[in-house]
């Protein structure tokens, strides 16, 4: 009898706990769409607001991750004490990854300690085997999605700007064009632009990504440089970038036209005279030159001149540049300015790839020195 007694005493104590337990806390939540396109933002909110400051109570609450069938990511947790109450809060974006039915349902776990617990735990006590926790798993409100199937993996709303000069350069000297995609949407399904060109050598930089998450969505931009050089005239082919218009619902294009691009050979010394009139008498400027070479030279016989060790300026100046360059690619034009032939070895081990690191491309043209 007194052991029936004390299991009656026991399962009332727990149940008592458990109501108290219960009672000092309410769950609301909120899903922005009921119906969304694949990759299109779901925002979704959980608040628990608590009856006191819940000194004692915590909650373990992360449903972000890449499952099977979406991908969440968190936006913002929070909590805040308002007129002595406690409020979390919880804020989610989560994309689908494919069309039907989606059911979106979590799980929190509720925890609540007692000060004994947190004296003991504080004291460090190794006698303290009493588990003095109370967990409770709550489940939440279950939200089912209509997620609908688009016609491309990029999905957004995005435009595009390209940063080019005039298409008309020298022979070997660079045509750079940059370019950038902006907006909302899933910028990870935007892969790199490449082109290929017969008889020109293309440089292409890494792609850089600007993102931030916000209630509607991941807003960014999305950018790449290339520099494009040769000796004779060539076309950059048009591009075109398909993605899914959330604003129009339907299949749109970013697209960048063919430039034409012209390229004159380098001045040579014959095109920097004007041509002789016969008949017109005009001042030629190579006696001018003639006379100051003279003049140098007279002087240079009166004046005793410490002779110093000869300094190859252009080189050094160059060597300035490749040691300040922040990037592979940068190096590599540099060189193709500079003198693509006589640097063709390190442009062409760097081209393959297998000088991967900036550190290594240096190294390979203080060696080539």
């Amino acid at each position: 009898m007194k052991k029936n007694l004390g299991r009656v005493f026991l399962i009332t104590t727990l149940f008592l706990q458990l109501s108290l337990f219960a009672s000092s806390y309410e769950w609301s939540s909120f899903v922005s769409k009921k119906s969304a396109y694949v990759n299109e933002p779901i925002y979704l909110k959980y608040v628990c607001t608590f009856n006191d400051q819940a000194e004692l109570q915590s909650i373990e609450f992360n449903p972000s991750g890449d499952y099977e069938k979406y991908r969440v990511d968190i936006l913002k947790i929070s909590s805040n004490i308002v007129d002595g109450k406690k409020t979390d809060s919880y804020e989610f974006v989560l994309f689908a990854k494919k069309a039907g039915e989606l059911d979106i349902s979590f799980e929190a776990v509720m925890k609540k300690t007692t000060k004994e617990s947190i004296k003991e735990t504080n004291l460090g006590r190794d006698n303290f085997k009493i588990e003095q926790a109370t967990k409770e798993t709550i489940k939440q409100e279950t939200f089912r999605v209509e997620i609908k199937e688009t016609s491309s993996p990029l999905v957004g709303d995005f435009t595009l700007v390209l940063n080019k000069k005039e298409p008309h350069v020298k022979a070997h000297e660079p045509y750079h064009l940059s370019i950038s995609i902006r907006g909302r949407g899933n910028f990870e399904a935007i892969e790199p632009l490449t082109f290929e060109i017969e008889g020109v050598r293309i440089f292409a930089g890494d792609i850089a990504l600007k993102k931030e998450l916000s209630m509607d969505g991941i807003h960014g931009e999305l950018s790449q440089k290339f520099a494009f050089v040769s000796d004779r005239n060539f076309t950059i082919p048009k591009q075109e970038i398909t993605y899914f218009s959330l604003k129009d619902e339907k299949e749109q294009k970013l697209i960048i036209d063919a430039i034409d691009v012209s390229v004159e050979d380098g001045f040579v010394k014959e095109e920097l005279l004007d041509n002789v009139d016969e008949q017109k008498w005009q001042f030629d400027f190579s006696y001018l030159y003639y006379l100051l070479v003279f003049i140098a030279g007279y002087i240079a016989a009166k004046v005793k001149i410490k002779r110093v060790k000869k300094i190859d300026n252009k080189d050094d100046v160059l060597s300035k540049k490749i040691q300040n360059a922040a990037s592979v690619d940068e190096l590599m034009v540099l060189l193709v300015l500079e003198d693509a032939q006589k640097y063709d070895s390190i442009i062409k081990e760097i081209d393959s790839k297998r000088a991967i690191t900036l550190k290594k491309a240096k190294a390979m043209y203080r060696e080539f020195k």
